[in-house]
């Protein structure tokens, strides 16, 4: 792990610490699933500065320099890196049928896809499923707690926090024996993600409050995946404690 210089990680604090006493903005409706939100919108706008100091610029200079063919290559990789994560959330969400065909998809992706550059699984009828373990702990019927934005990870939940340990522990770079091997990758995988959400910018930009538009959406989402699509994009966020009784 590279280490931070005292006086660095104390800038970090500060910064953290004075976006945590960020001001709601007047008449914005307060979210029964966000009662951290001061502290949230603090983290949030730290998150963003340095996104569009350092990863945006990164991640568009990326996007410039790689073609197309090779970021769907470099996608392809790290999505195939990630299927036993994907794989053993099945198995524990009692999916035997979608952790087999995970286990294919990773097995013909790993040799026929030259280590996961290419896709065969796909053109086999193997379908690309997106499991982790805070899904897997909503399966198990955990409730997901307030939201909670990270610093440096963006939006997540009580429940999903904790969960992304361990993920870590399921990745399999994880376990590369350099260090530099496996944070490249990780690094690569950041840059990646970022680069492929570009498009989306103008429309959170556009928004009348951004980060209740990436709070909302988050929560959406997630809620979407953990019903395995019963969820639509229509359907309300509600208190899952809320008293159906009150109004």
């Amino acid at each position: 792990m590279v280490a931070v210089k005292p006086d660095r990680l104390t800038v970090l604090l500060c910064a953290l610490l004075l976006g945590g006493c960020v001001t709601l903005p007047p008449g914005a409706p307060r979210s029964p699933q966000d009662p951290l939100e001061r502290w949230n919108r603090g983290v949030y706008k730290f998150n963003d500065t340095l996104d569009r100091g350092v990863v945006k610029p990164v991640a568009r200079g990326y996007r410039k320099v790689l073609p197309r063919p090779v970021r769907t290559g470099i996608s392809n990789f790290l999505d195939n890196l990630h299927t036993p994560t994907v794989m053993i959330n099945d198995a524990l969400q009692g999916k035997p049928k979608a952790a087999l065909s995970d286990l294919g998809r990773f097995l013909l992706n790993s040799t026929a896809g030259l280590g996961g550059l290419l896709d065969p699984a796909t053109l086999a009828g193997m379908p690309h499923n997106d499991e982790d373990f805070g899904q897997t702990l909503g399966k198990w019927g955990v409730h997901p707690g307030p939201f909670l934005e990270i610093p440096l990870l963006g939006p997540s939940d009580l429940r999903d926090a904790p969960a992304k340990i361990v993920d870590v522990y399921t990745y399999p770079p994880t376990y590369a024996k350099s260090p530099w091997v496996s944070y490249g990758i990780w690094g690569v995988y950041l840059v990646n993600t970022r680069a492929e959400l570009l498009s989306l910018d103008d429309t959170i930009q556009q928004a009348f409050d951004p980060y209740a538009f990436v709070r909302d959406a988050y929560l959406q989402h997630r809620a979407y995946l953990i019903s395995d699509g019963k969820v639509s994009d229509d359907t309300p966020l509600v208190d899952p404690d809320a008293d159906p009784g009150k109004p």
